[in-house]
Order: C-alpha cells, then structure tokens, then sequence
C-alpha cells in the first residue's frame, strides 16, 4: 500500500510541477496536448531531448531533424511513406497499403499515418518527394474544376 501511495505522490508532484509550470508561461493546454503526446516517445528521443535540453540546444531541433532525415534518406533503404486518411486504418488495410507501396518503390517502407477528416475519405500517400491523392476532397475538386470549365465555355453559358 505504501508503494502505491508514493507512485501516487509522484504523479501528483508531476502533474502540478507541469501545470504550475504551464501556467506561468501561459502554455497550460497546450503543454497537456504535447504531454499526450509524449508517451509515443521513444527512449532514444526523449534522452536526446533532455541532452539538447541540458545543453541549452532545443532551438536545434528543426535542424536536427533535418539533417536526422538527410542521413536516414542517405544511408537507409527503407522509404518512409506518410497515408493520409479520413478515418485510422485498421490492420488489414494498413498491410495492403504497405504490400503495394513496397511493390511499386521496390524497397521496404515504414509507414507515418495521419489522420485528417477534411479529406473526407480516399487515401493521400506521399513518398519521395511525390504525392498521389486518391481523396474523396481530391476527386471532388476535380469534378468542380471540370464542370466549370464545361459550362463556362460552352455555347449553354451564352444563351
């Protein structure tokens, strides 16, 4: 009982050292959707984090992230593909888009998945500096554009 209580003790130390932290410089909710976050966050990322920290170097970390690209993209065979979709994907979707993606980039891919409604549905991969937008908004703004530019000049628009 007494371990439970001290881990209790410690999460409230955490959290109110976090908010009283947030506070101060106005940032409460956002540091709560960052916190959320954070526990995505791999070991190595978060004691290079603390390292750039110590260091006084977090204004780096664009540039880091840069050049952590470079060397990945130049050193590792393995592409990284980002899908977009309206929805998360499930298991069995999230391996056929894995299966075809390989096939057509002839190398293995490491999937980043994002999920944002406004596409509607579809899917948008990006890999390689190339984008294939397969979305429903996609589709919907090339019908728009087709329409329009079927009616406005077309000999019905001057009548």
């Amino acid at each position: 009982m007494s371990a439970r209580r001290s881990e209790d003790e410690k999460v409230e130390a955490y959290s109110r050292a976090l908010i009283e932290a947030g506070r101060a410089s106005g940032r409460a909710n956002v540091d709560l959707v960052q916190w959320e976050h954070a526990r995505k966050f791999s070991p190595e990322v978060l004691e290079t984090l603390s390292a750039m920290r110590d260091a006084d170097d977090l204004d780096l970390i664009p540039k880091v992230a840069r050049q952590y690209k470079q060397i990945l993209d130049s050193e590792d065979k393995t592409v990284s593909v980002t899908v977009t979709t309206s929805v998360p994907m499930d298991d069995d979707l999230r391996e056929k888009v894995r299966a075809k993606a390989e096939k057509d980039l002839k190398a293995p891919v490491y999937l980043v998945e994002r999920v944002d409604p406004n596409i509607l549905g579809g899917i948008v991969l990006e890999a390689r500096g190339h984008r294939y937008d397969a979305s429903v908004k996609a589709q919907l703004t090339n019908i728009r554009k087709t329409l329009a530019s079927t009616f406005v000049g077309s000999d019905e628009h001057d009548r």
